[in-house]
């Protein structure tokens, strides 16, 4: 799967790592707006992703250049980027080792979507938490815009939509319920509803 970029400064992106997934109920970090976020985990190996989000993230640069602009009317150097690098911000964590991340997120609740219709409305399958969690891998709509707010100056990342593509080993804890216990198949006797 293949990153795109959708416009100027939206992309698509190919298969990436979810983390810190709070994407179905927005969560406030130290008394701020309540958000919904998540953390794109992107291995360092896919170079053609990273090509993709760098190019959207030159591009967000460009179009809001007067809003990132200092009073000499230039783009800071040390401009805050959305793609980090996890074996320098986050040393401690293996899940992020040997990749990049991408912090994004939104007021606006995302869809979340498997890989498939419905066979009869046509529209996308949605997907509910038990489905979509810390550890799974999905595809997701970004958008990068640029900021400068009390002095802090730099490009964001806006969520979109995410397509979950495959399971993945939960992080964080917690299991699923058919991972704690054996099922076994209930035959309901006809007669019992009589």
């Amino acid at each position: 799967m293949k990153a795109i970029i959708k416009n100027e400064t939206k992309v698509i992106t190919g298969k990436v790592r979810l983390s810190y997934a709070n994407i179905f109920e927005p969560k406030s970090i130290n008394g701020s707006e309540p958000k919904y976020s998540v953390s794109l985990i992107i291995p360092k190996d896919d170079k053609q992703q990273i090509k993709v989000i760098e190019e959207a993230i030159k591009n967000a640069i460009e179009r809001d250049k007067t809003k990132l602009s200092n009073k000499a009317g230039k783009v800071p150097a040390n401009l805050k980027t959305p793609l980090r690098d996890g074996d320098e911000d986050r040393p401690d964590d293996e899940v992020y080792e040997g990749c990049y991340f991408i912090n994004a997120n939104s007021t606006k609740a995302p869809a979340v979507v498997s890989t498939e219709k419905d066979r009869t409305t046509g529209k996308a399958i949605t997907l509910g938490e038990d489905e979509v969690y810390s550890g799974c891998y999905a595809r997701v709509s970004i958008n990068f815009y640029g900021f400068n707010t009390n002095g802090n100056v730099g490009i964001a990342c806006g969520l979109g939509n995410i397509q979950k593509v495959e399971d993945g080993e939960r992080l964080g804890g917690g299991s699923s319920a058919e991972e704690d216990f054996e099922f076994e198949e209930v035959d309901v006797d006809d007669d019992f509803l009589n």
